[in-house]
């Protein structure tokens, strides 16, 4: 308790504004009462934050006491009462509210600190969840005593306590806190570790707390070192969006991971924990797959891409097909266009010459359908779509909007900037259509 005490009162200067979370529990009761005998010594401004989670009845209550605490101490008190829940998961939604609750009101009083009553037991289930549902390397640390959020720090001056340590101080002080009787039920995984795990814990070394507590600050010292180094080496390996597979395979297993969640998370945000180790075992299956061309489905309709050399993240686009006559100027989805020009001296596959008594009028451009086949300039085969894409490494998101020009009998007359057919009549110079892609 002492050592508890000390670091509260040299971390607060004088002067200094602090965000408490209450909830009214013996944990957040606990930590309130050491503030306001520091207070009583240090002119410092402290702030109770409260939350109402409007799901058990004694809560109005519990919001008065709380409220009447803060008025006899000379505290500023700050409430909230979530008034319904969505369909989603409910401690999920809580858990968003209460955050954006507590950065609120750190924010209108440009508070330095936002202290939390996690304690010791409370790190050890939050580490033992994670080693049983998995997690990122950095997440088998649980929580840090301090950590820097946006423009404060979160601290949590409870972590070397345990829940019956506090529980012990509060009863012989006779200090009032509320109980919370779902903290008791099976249903709730965390419940479930409280109840039967960590008890058998602390029955082989009742400070093993004190052992999870050294665990995690040296995971965070090793996790920091790597995410430095990260940040040293990640630019040749990620850029543009895109993963380099030459520079991401030679680097070591523990730098890739981090850097692929740094992907993951940049793009799901929140709904990271939707992305489950078999995820991350298609996605490096495909970073090491000696085919040129791949895709994988992800959660939230992203998906994972291998073109050749490179590999990146991308939302599914849902194909809608497509068929657009030719009159003088098409504009596509790819940014390019195709227009029907009176003259050009280009000879490349970015134009063509069309003679049109060759041709079933109307032309059209068309994305591509499975099994197209292209008779050739000055082949005497037809030769698949798929394998002139293959050849030319057209990606796989590409290949379905790719332009493809035909005529009236969908006839394959040119694959723009790629090939033409044997339909092309600039040698001959019969020409009168002049069609020209960029």
């Amino acid at each position: 308790m002492d050592k508890t005490f000390k670091y509260l009162n040299e971390l607060i200067k004088k002067n200094d504004k602090v965000v408490v979370a209450v909830s009214g529990g013996p944990d957040s009761m606990f930590l309130l009462h050491l503030l306001c005998n520091i207070k009583k010594n240090k002119n410092y401004k402290l702030i109770v934050a409260h939350i109402n989670h409007n799901v058990r009845k004694e809560s109005a209550d519990e919001k008065l006491k709380i409220e009447d605490y803060c008025k006899i101490n000379n505290i500023i008190f700050e409430y909230l009462k979530i008034e319904k829940y969505p369909k989603e998961n409910f401690h999920d939604y809580a858990r968003k509210v209460r955050y954006n609750f507590f950065d609120n009101i750190v924010n209108k009083y440009k508070a330095k600190y936002l202290l939390t009553a996690h304690h010791g037991d409370d790190l050890m289930e939050t580490i033992l969840m994670r080693i049983v549902r998995g997690s990122s390397f950095n997440g088998y640390s649980g929580f840090n005593k301090i950590s820097k959020y946006k423009n404060y720090f979160i601290v949590r001056p409870l972590i070397e306590l345990t829940k019956q340590e506090i529980n012990d101080y509060m009863d012989i002080h006779k200090l009032w806190y509320a109980i919370d009787n779902s903290n008791c039920k099976d249903v709730y995984t965390r419940n479930r570790f409280r109840k039967y795990v960590v008890p058998q814990l602390k029955k082989e070394n009742p400070n093993v707390h004190l052992k999870f507590l050294s665990l995690s600050e040296k995971i965070n010292d090793i996790s920091n070192f790597l995410e430095e180094y990260t940040d040293k080496v990640i630019s040749r390996i990620y850029y543009d969006k895109k993963i380099n597979i030459q520079q991401f395979i030679i680097e070591k297993k523990a730098i890739t991971d981090i850097i692929l969640y740094r992907i993951l998370l940049d793009n799901y945000h929140d709904k990271i924990c939707l992305i489950s180790y078999k995820n991350i075992g298609n996605i490096y299956k495909v970073i090491t797959s000696a085919k040129s061309n791949m895709k994988i489905d992800l959660p939230l309709d992203f998906e994972f891409i291998k073109s050749y050399n490179f590999c990146y993240l991308k939302k599914k686009n849902y194909i809608t097909d497509y068929k657009i006559e030719i009159n003088d100027l098409v504009k596509l989805d790819n940014g390019r266009q195709i227009e029907k020009v009176k003259s050009c001296n280009l000879t490349d596959n970015n134009v063509i010459y069309l003679n049109s008594d060759n041709l079933n009028l109307p032309l059209y451009v068309r994305n591509r359908k499975i099994g197209d086949k292209i008779k050739i300039k000055n082949f005497n085969h037809y030769k698949k779509v798929k394998d002139i894409f293959i050849e030319a490494k057209i990606s796989l998101a590409e290949r379905d909007n790719y332009p493809i020009v035909v005529d009236s009998s969908d006839e394959i007359i040119w694959i723009p900037g790629l090939k033409k057919s044997y339909f092309d009549s600039k040698n001959d110079k019969k020409y009168d259509i002049i069609l020209k892609y960029y």
